[in-house]
């Protein structure tokens, strides 16, 4: 949840070394070098729409943006893009989307394949049967949550059909269920080869819009403790016993009794079938709306033809979900099924995973168990004094908009060499409503009384401004309505103290003599129903009464997208 550093920020800028995805691609590849990668712009930075909210009106410019990152992924880390989209749930441009192919021709990256539009089913199909150019060029259509249902204009295109993204569901057993469900009723009921999950760890403070929502949970980089949860054991009965490249067989897939069954095949002699029988109650995903459906014990038959008439033994990997009695089986090994004459039957009760392969390399790791789960230290110091940091971006600060860097102040005497500084200094062509400040959430969402001080040193003369707060209660989508304690000091010469991150909810004002390209201590301390503001170390305000919210993260940020920095952090 919150904002990633884009690789070209300005114009004439490019760097491949922002962020953890390319660390993570590159760990991805390490396990399963078959793996395959996929970019897909969120937003784009402003740059490319030169004052536009919009990125289609230069496309050979977003085309260079987007080619340009396929290249970098290549030169600086090896790493091969092996599908590209064009704009996460937002409309699609038919010029673009061939300029985009003849850019990456151009540049050599015909293996690259193009995924449109990841929104929905229409207009995408029903423009690739009008334009036969576009259709050419298009490789996979990609429809977001699409409840296991296609259109008939997607399956006429006779393109690739994927689930693009889904999931997005709380990570206990009803998640668990729910991903169950669709990895393989995308396929039987949609013809969708391929379902990609939102989002793969959920590695961000939980209280945020989406917490949880991922495969695992890893979100106390502090502590270490991570937990895989049931939809890694999930996802583990299709993906140990299948690779890209396999191919789904055309079976009905359908059970009597509910549930479904997928059966796939490396084209070598191997197969992998996987079944579930997960019931509506227990497989809800987060969208769109499940219709009522009933699964029921049964014993289900199956009968193997052709080349697999042969097969005699399949190996078996069971899970159950458990709702009722609370204690869930997952991905145990079973005796192997014996085949007698092409066919075996099974027990199915509701609410389990099947996988019988011919396969025998499943395993389940015996994992050493993560260390102990512990709440964001009380007494957090950061003076950002690293001179070849692993990652871009200082631990535990979760920018919401805007992005906050490492910086090397060059020129300072010697206090602030090393820094920390907001970066973005235009307001991107944004996916969802970014607010107009920048702000970056940093500790414990259940904290009540703190102290937290910072210096900070506003670049942007005249109307520039910074902040430091407290009780900051929200982020990510919701972020232009955030709540909290906002100490702001401005350029002018003036400072405020908001109960909102807007800057509308006036608390106090006066004079501070601030002054930019300047370095000023700002401490705030909240207690109870009162807070109080320090400047260089001497009061400035006192006695403002805050009501709500009554908890919430610190944060650091900006008045408007501009270039600011922060030091020697400290909350407690």
């Amino acid at each position: 949840d919150g904002t990633e550093p884009s690789h070209m920020h300005y114009e004439n800028d490019e760097n491949y070394f922002r962020g953890y995805e390319w660390w993570l691609m590159k760990e991805a590849k390490k396990r399963n070098p078959k793996i395959k990668l996929i970019g897909l712009p969120w937003t784009f930075p402003a740059w490319i729409g030169k004052g536009e909210n919009w990125p289609y009106d230069y496309p050979d410019v977003t085309a260079y943006y987007v080619v340009s990152w396929i290249l970098g992924a290549k030169q600086y880390h090896d790493l091969d893009i092996d599908y590209i989209g064009i704009w996460n749930e937002r409309a699609f441009s038919s010029k673009y989307i061939k300029l985009l192919r003849y850019t990456l021709d151009k540049h050599g990256l015909q293996q690259v394949r193009i995924v449109a539009s990841d929104r929905l089913w229409e207009p995408i199909s029903f423009v690739l049967l009008l334009d036969s150019e576009l259709h050419g060029v298009v490789d996979v259509i990609g429809a977001h949550y699409p409840g296991t249902k296609t259109v008939p204009n997607a399956l006429l295109t006779k393109k690739k059909l994927w689930s693009s993204e889904d999931y997005s569901t709380f990570n206990d057993e009803v998640g668990a269920g729910c991903w169950a469900r669709i990895l393989n009723q995308n396929y039987v009921n949609g013809n969708m080869t391929s379902t990609i999950a939102w989002n793969l760890v959920a590695s961000y403070y939980e209280e945020l819009p989406f917490g949880r929502c991922g495969l695992m949970t890893a979100q106390e980089p502090w502590s270490g403790h991570y937990k895989v949860e049931a939809p890694i054991w999930i996802t583990a009965h299709t993906t140990q016993f299948t690779q890209p490249g396999w191919s789904y067989l055309r079976v009905d897939g359908q059970l009597e009794g509910g549930g479904s069954f997928v059966a796939l095949t490396d084209g070598l002699g191997n197969l992998t079938i996987i079944i579930e029988t997960m019931t509506h109650n227990h497989s809800q995903c987060i969208r769109p709306l499940l219709p009522h459906f009933s699964v029921t014990p049964q014993k289900a038959t199956f009968y193997l033809k052709g080349s697999f008439y042969m097969v005699q033994t399949l190996q078996v990997w069971h899970s159950r979900l458990g709702f009722e009695s609370g204690n869930s089986s997952l991905f145990q090994q079973l005796h192997p099924v014996k085949v007698w004459k092409g066919s075996f039957s099974l027990y199915l009760n509701v609410d389990e995973v099947y996988t019988l392969t011919t396969l025998k390399t499943g395993q389940k790791c015996g994992c050493p168990e993560p260390p102990p789960p512990q709440p964001f230290p009380s007494n957090y110091k950061d003076d950002f004094n690293i001179r070849n940091p692993p990652f871009s971006e200082a631990p535990n600060f979760a920018d919401q908009t805007g992005v906050f860097e490492y910086f090397i102040n060059s020129s300072d005497p010697g206090d602030h060499v090393f820094t920390l500084r907001q970066v973005v200094v235009q307001r991107p062509i944004t996916w969802a409503s970014d607010a107009d400040q920048t702000i970056s959430l940093i500790g414990n969402f259940q904290w009540v009384n703190m102290t937290v001080t910072c210096d900070v040193y506003i670049e942007k003369q005249r109307d520039g401004g910074v902040f430091i707060a407290g009780r900051v209660d929200n982020g990510g989508i919701y972020v232009r309505r955030t709540k909290g304690v906002f100490f702001w000091v401005f350029a002018d010469g003036t400072y405020r103290v908001t109960g909102d991150l807007a800057g509308e909810e006036i608390l106090m004002k006066g004079l501070s003599g601030v002054r930019d390209n300047a370095w000023h201590t700002l401490t705030l301390n909240v207690q109870g129903t009162s807070a109080s503001g320090l400047l260089n170390g001497y009061p400035l305000w006192e006695n403002v009464t805050v009501s709500k919210p009554s908890n919430g993260w610190a944060a650091i940020g900006t008045r408007s997208f501009e270039f600011a920095q922060f030091d020697n952090f400290h909350v407690e």
